[in-house]
């Protein structure tokens, strides 16, 4: 047996004892995330122990090194921890922006007292993240956002606006870009990180059209910010941005993208198949589009292993990647027939299927619209001339 084959069997001999048969069982609700945080209520005891269980071996962040937090995984150890979590249809221990994207940002950036003291708290699930990026006049030109940090020696007066921040209302902390320098549009941002709590801090829902409330307004009236908590250079925040959106578009574009067809055979099966010749061809198309793009997915972490990544390659994942999740939700739509319209019986889970479906439409403007991932595609990979 070798190396590779000795650890999956171990890893395969511990979820089998280890993850509760709640916690294999497809999500259906918000409620069935673990996002953690200060004030985390689990759904069940189940959720409590499999978060628990995956601490104590640094399981929630596998690839980090364990003195964060982690459990020192390798590439190839960590593909095989998601193998097989896929293979008994585990949920993830714990849902983290502090995973997916400050996590990595701070592991090239941070400096030591940083990543010891915010990663080792984000692998517990102990703090909550959300992202201030966009602003009300600064959505695809981010670079030209206005929130600005006023030096005041020890710290910054921060005075602003976010918009569509993710569980604004929910989270611990923000990761913050807030212009530090107004004479250099591109090198006079930094990178801040703060409290909610902070005085000054507020934020307001935004409702969707899916009647849920995930975006938040979020505004800072004088706030302080200790110039410990800036991550990377004075006035170099931008590359700090930049990393960590690539790590963005790659979780938006596993977002349900790669998902094949477990999900509508459920509805398929209760109604008794499809007739319609059509739609089992649509059907059929997006298995095989699902597998090629979960195979693309698996080339770029090969090719990132070895150091040949491009690094436009998370915008081809983020753009195939969300347009995919909207076609699976449009396909379970028309599975579901006219069921799939209904929006508040308990038969539908309160309109699951509909709400889910008006909710992926923002896939393609989040993270970097489809029309710019295209754009950036096609000067960055394909090398076209621009217009």
């Amino acid at each position: 047996m070798s190396e590779l084959e000795a650890f999956r069997a171990e890893i395969r001999a511990w979820l089998d004892t280890n993850c509760p048969p709640e916690m294999r069982a497809p999500v259906q609700d918000e409620d069935d995330i673990c996002w953690g945080g200060r004030h985390v209520v689990f759904k069940n005891e189940a959720q409590k122990v499999w978060l628990e269980r995956c601490v104590a071996k640094g399981y929630t962040v596998p690839d980090w090194p364990c003195a964060y937090g982690g459990a020192g995984m390798s590439p190839a150890q960590a593909k095989i921890w998601r193998e097989e979590l896929a293979r008994i249809g585990a949920r993830l221990p714990l849902s983290s922006f502090g995973i997916w994207m400050l996590g990595p940002a701070l592991l090239k950036f941070g400096t030591e007292e940083q990543k010891v003291h915010y990663l080792t708290q984000i692998a517990r699930g102990e703090i909550r993240w959300c992202q201030g990026y966009s602003e009300p006049g600064s959505g695809s030109d981010l670079v030209s956002l206005q929130t600005f940090g006023e030096d005041r020696g020890d710290h910054w007066v921060v005075n602003g606006q976010k918009i569509w921040t993710s569980y604004a209302d929910k989270a611990d902390w923000i990761f913050c870009l807030v212009r530090t320098d107004k004479a250099n549009k591109y090198q006079g941002i930094s990178f801040l990180l703060f409290d909610m709590t902070t005085p000054g801090v507020t934020t307001k829902p935004i409702k969707l059209i899916s009647g849920a409330s995930p975006f938040c307004e979020t505004f800072f009236d004088n706030v302080v910010v200790p110039k410990s908590q800036i991550v990377g250079a004075l006035n170099r925040g931008w590359d700090v941005a930049k990393y960590l959106l690539g790590h963005e578009r790659e979780m938006i574009s596993g977002a349900g993208g790669g998902d094949r067809l477990n999900a509508i055979g459920a509805v398929v099966h209760r109604h008794g198949g499809i007739d319609n010749p059509v739609l089992r061809a649509e059907l059929a198309l997006f298995d095989v589009d699902a597998l090629a793009y979960a195979a693309m997915g698996e080339k770029f972490l090969d090719e990132v292993k070895v150091g040949k990544a491009h690094p436009a390659q998370p915008n081809m994942m983020k753009y195939v990647g969300t347009e995919l999740n909207k076609r699976r939700h449009e396909l379970l739509m028309a599975a579901g027939g006219s069921t799939a319209l209904e929006w508040d019986s308990a038969e539908t889970r309160g309109g699951a299927a509909p709400r889910n479906w008006l909710r992926t439409k923002a896939n393609s403007i989040e993270g970097g619209t489809s029309e710019v991932m295209l754009n950036v595609i096609a000067k960055r990979i394909l090398d076209l001339p621009g217009g």
